[in-house]
């Protein structure tokens, strides 16, 4: 992969002169030959990997000569992170002098600066990246997104400012702390951004998932960005809009339909708060881990979906509830796989679907009369809770993207707790018709022992009439 921009510091603004950078080791034409000092890996986690120098990490630079450290970055396992770079100057060794020390980040081949010379980290064949601090600007930063794999060199060397440019220091050696660190994205895609690991082509790397408008590879770029105002109006939205599963749970518990009330209460209250700690920036609630406020979201939505086709179909009492179980244990399944698949909302109320059409299918042939009988129920109910459920479900399928998500899925939130207020039945009414079996009267006689005679208090033999009772 080419090495991509860097967020190191620009030396555009120095000034510049005849091209004199050479290579560091080995040096041609020369007899000298100075040493590369290895650094030391420890890896923490996926694309988590820091780089320790040895007797380090504050490095002296002595003034006659460049120090040069070697970070070897692995094949796949470092090239989907970052490279960070960091360098502090230790203003206790300059002894007063005007002292920068300048640095070249270079993939493959070590270069470094020498005196009264261009400042710029780049030959015919060779291009790096370029840093400096001095008494003014004691920090530096150096960033590399997707870094090229293989050995990266670092040379620095320290220089004097003078009236005729930076010349060698005389009895100065500056000390540097350095830190060289491998990060999955940078510095955590901050408060408006979300790290995560993908996958593409059988490569693995690390991205900034950014929200509210931000931009850039650490979420840093503002220039898009939603005010305040705005992120506070589409959480309300997002949030109140659950609202509407209110008058759904009132027809149910009022229909005795507690379970498919105690499903819908479920959804509104994980489905209000999930929305509150889903929003980016400072408009964020979360009374849960995310993870787990998502789960309960989806879940609860699919399995009001689940509940209320079912409850349409007015099966017997102990099939319903296990159609029920077996429905929120699937759901779970399916959610563990696949969170975001289209036909985890889909395949349930498909398969609903299919059975309420088959119960009321039979029921028609029995009683050979449309079911549900009445054409009221049909025009009032049945047609309009249809027409709103689709109308969310082309929303959510066909509609919803990243731009218009807050207004959007509040619709989807306010016409699913619509449609469930429709399409519920009504309560069931018993049939008139079925009375209870009338009982059978006996014939003959029974006797019966009062109290006082079972405990032997009064004597048989004087037994009167009244305590002979007929059946």
């Amino acid at each position: 992969m080419n090495m991509p921009q860097s967020f190191g510091t620009n030396a555009s603004h120095l000034h510049t002169s005849e091209d004199s950078i050479i290579y560091l080791a080995p040096t041609a034409g020369t007899n000298k030959c100075w040493p590369i000092r290895p650094t030391l890996r420890n890896e923490l986690d996926t694309f988590s990997v820091h780089f320790y120098v040895f007797f380090g990490p504050n490095i002296s630079i002595p003034p006659d000569r460049a120090a040069v450290f070697a970070i070897n970055l692995m094949p796949v396992l470092d090239s989907g992170g970052v490279l960070n770079m960091e360098l502090k100057l230790n203003m206790s060794t300059l002894k007063g002098a005007n002292v920068t020390v300048f640095g070249c980040l270079n993939h493959g081949m070590p270069l470094f600066l020498r005196e009264n010379s261009s400042l710029k980290c780049e030959s015919e064949s060779a291009a790096g990246f370029f840093l400096s601090v001095n008494a003014s600007a004691n920090i530096t930063k150096l960033r590399i997104p997707y870094p090229q794999t293989g050995t990266w060199y670092l040379s620095l060397r320290s220089l004097c400012a003078t009236e005729h440019g930076f010349e060698a220091c005389t009895n100065v050696t500056a000390e540097v702390y350095m830190r060289s660190y491998l990060t999955p994205c940078i510095n955590d895609c901050g408060t408006y951004g979300q790290c995560k690991l993908l996958r593409t082509n059988n490569y693995l790397y690390a991205a900034c998932e950014c929200k509210a408008g931000w931009d850039g590879w650490g979420c840093t770029d503002n220039s898009e960005a939603y005010s305040y105002s705005f992120q506070l109006l589409s959480t309300l939205l997002l949030c109140l809009s659950n609202l509407m599963f209110v008058p759904p749970v009132a027809i149910a518990i009022r229909s005795h339909y507690l379970l498919e009330a105690s499903v819908y209460i479920f959804t509104m209250f994980f489905s209000t708060f999930y929305h509150a700690c889903d929003q980016p920036g400072i408009v964020v609630f979360c009374i849960m881990e995310y993870d787990v406020l998502q789960f309960c979201d989806f879940l609860g939505s699919l399995m009001s979906v689940w509940v209320t086709v079912i409850a349409m179909a007015r099966l017997k009492s102990i099939i319903k509830q296990v159609l029920y179980l077996l429905g929120a244990m699937s759901l779970s399944m399916a959610l563990q796989l696949d969170r975001h698949g289209l036909w985890n909302l889909l395949g349930p109320s498909l398969f609903a679907l299919g059975i309420m059409a088959v119960a009321w299918t039979v029921r028609t042939i029995r009683r050979r009369r449309c079911y549900p009988p009445t054409w009221k129920r049909w025009v009032f109910f049945l047609f309009p809770g249809t027409m709103i459920a689709t109308s969310a479900v082309a929303l959510y399928a066909f509609v919803e993207t990243e731009e218009n998500y807050f207004y959007i899925h509040s619709i989807w939130h306010m016409l699913i707790a619509g449609s469930v207020g429709f399409l519920l039945p009504p309560r069931a009414k018993p049939d008139a018709k079925v009375t209870p079996l009338k009982r059978r009267r006996g014939c003959g006689y029974q006797l019966c022992v009062n109290e006082h005679e079972e405990l032997g208090l009064v004597d048989p033999a004087i037994i009167s009439i009244n305590s002979i009772c007929t059946s």
